[in-house]
This record gives C-alpha cells, sequence and structure tokens, in this order.
C-alpha cells in the first residue's frame, strides 16, 4: 500500500449504463456516542451547516450505547428538529465497543461513503468537504484527517494527555465567537511539554509497523462503504488500538490512503476517556500487531 498517496494507479470509476444519471453520492457520518449530552447538539448542528452549505447529500446515524446522561433524549429531540431522514437513532443497550458500534452503524447506512468521527466536538466538520475533495482527486479508497503533517495539529489537552515536565502548567484559553464556527484554543505552557498518548503512540507505531500513514490513532476519517466493512471483518483489536489497526490492515490490503491536515480540539464538554487502563491496552495491541502483521 502507498499510503503516500500514489501507492498505485487509482482506478477507474465503474460507468453508469446509458441513459441512466451518475448516483449523485451520499456520505453517511457515523457517530458511537457515550455521556455526550452537552457536545450532541452542538456538533450535529456543525454538521447539518457544513453539509447544507456544501450542498452533500448525508445522513447522520448516531449510536448511543445506554448513555446514563440522557444523550439519548437529546438524540430523539434533534430527530425530531432535524427530520428522521437526516438524524437517524440506533441506539444499543450498553458499551460493546467501536468495531461493533461501527458495525451497527452501517446496518441502517445508505451512504455509499462513510465518515467517521469523535461527538465530542474534537473534529470540526468543516473539515469533511476537504476530506470529499482529496477522495475524488486521487480516488482513495481512504482518506484519513491528520494532525501531524502541514497545518495540522493537536490543541487544548488536558493533563492526562500529556507527560509534563518540570512542572508546567498549562492554561487554555477558548477565543472567537459562535459566528467562527468553532472555539480556538490556545495552549500556553512555561515549560517543554511532551506529548503522551497520540503523537507518542504515532511515533512508536511508526518505528515498529511502518504504516505509512503519518496519523494512526485519529478516528476522523472517510471510507468507502465496502472498505471499511471489509476492515472491520479483518480487524481483532478493542479500544483504542482498534483506528491503528484499520491502517495496518489497509496496507496489508492494498487500500489506497490520502490524507487531509486537521485540528484536533480536546473536548469541551464531559470529561475525557482515556485512562491508565487503556495506554496498557495500546501498548498490548500495539505489540500483539507487530508480532502478526
Amino acid at each position: 500500500m502507498a499510503s503516500e498517496e500514489a501507492s498505485r494507479s487509482p482506478r477507474r470509476s465503474r460507468r453508469e449504463p446509458e441513459g441512466r444519471a451518475p448516483r449523485q453520492d451520499k456520505y453517511s457520518v457515523l457517530l458511537p456516542t457515550y455521556n455526550e449530552r452537552e457536545n450532541l447538539p452542538l456538533i450535529v448542528w456543525l454538521l447539518v451547516k457544513s453539509f447544507s452549505e456544501s450542498g452533500i447529500n448525508y445522513e447522520i446515524i448516531i449510536i448511543d450505547d445506554g448513555s446514563p446522561d440522557g444523550t439519548r433524549d437529546v438524540a430523539e429531540q434533534l430527530e425530531k428538529i432535524y427530520g428522521s431522514d437526516k438524524i437517524l437513532l440506533r441506539p444499543r443497550e450498553k458499551k460493546l465497543g467501536l468495531g461493533t458500534a461501527y458495525i451497527h452503524g452501517m446496518k441502517h447506512a445508505t451512504g455509499n461513503y462513510i465518515i467517521i468521527m469523535d461527538a465530542d466536538l474534537s473534529h470540526h466538520p468543516k473539515f469533511i468537504p476537504e476530506f470529499i475533495r482529496k477522495q475524488k482527486e486521487g480516488n482513495f479508497d481512504i482518506v484519513s484527517g491528520t494532525r501531524y503533517k502541514g497545518n495540522g495539529g493537536v490543541y487544548g489537552w488536558d493533563l492526562k494527555r500529556k507527560i509534563i515536565r518540570d512542572g508546567a502548567k498549562p492554561s487554555v484559553f477558548f477565543t472567537g465567537s459562535p459566528d467562527d464556527s468553532f472555539v480556538q484554543p490556545v495552549l500556553r505552557t512555561k515549560n517543554l511539554i511532551v506529548l503522551f498518548n497520540s503523537r507518542g503512540a504515532n511515533f512508536i507505531t511508526q518505528i515498529l509497523l511502518r504504516p505509512g500513514a503519518s496519523d494512526l490513532t485519529g478516528s476522523f476519517r472517510l471510507y468507502r462503504k465496502e472498505v471499511l466493512q471489509k476492515l472491520i471483518e479483518k480487524c481483532v483489536s478493542k479500544g483504542y488500538v482498534f483506528q491503528m489497526e484499520m491502517i495496518v490492515r489497509a496496507r496489508q490490503l492494498n487500500y489506497t490512503i490520502g490524507e487531509v491536515p486537521i485540528s484536533f480540539v480536546d473536548r469541551v464538554y464531559g470529561e475525557s476517556k482515556l485512562g491508565g487502563n487503556e495506554i496498557v491496552s495500546f501498548l498490548k495491541g500495539l505489540l500483539t500487531l507487530f508480532a502478526t502483521t
């Protein structure tokens, strides 16, 4: 695979039968949620705004895993506000894992492309039109948002996501207005900050697996529907390793990957779900992939 965006010649598009208008692409957004009551209305509004302004055919599928904070109730209200043709609530009774959430969502998806992203406002929908343009330019199987190329970046990570040396005390200030489309966090520190999770994870993974993609742990991606289905069938990892394995398996199956620089912003509301157990699971999963790929 060449995730350097030139691994193999782009495949020719399938020809539509003569006399039939080409099918309009449709994009199904899968939003797995757990305790995202405060974030969900905002991310849905931003998604609808972005798609509507760009003239993109879409649907948003919310897969709530039994959130105790009332996320499902909020999703039901959003379904009424925007219409059940645009917002589809497909809940589950409890947390069953990210991979199974995607499988569940795809069963209800009518689009020929799938977009996965976080519901906690870490991923801004304004990048989606860029994903779509990139996919069409290179006829890619996958387009992945990257924090580690071009003008991509990470803003506002909390202490759980950093190793801070010499007593560094970060402070985050949000600037901008609601009309600015998104808050712009500015991170200030007195001393050197060494990022632990995603940047460190990517560094280790690049050395061990050489996947040919710059951002392996990110979860903001566009897939051809059939490609995502195939990859999920091949993946065995759980938790945070899952996204990484998806790219590694894509390399094995010779799928092409394009990348779009994105800004990742730490969640505005709610608590990060990253903990010590997830970090240990990541390291175990990484060693398993190293031994089996």
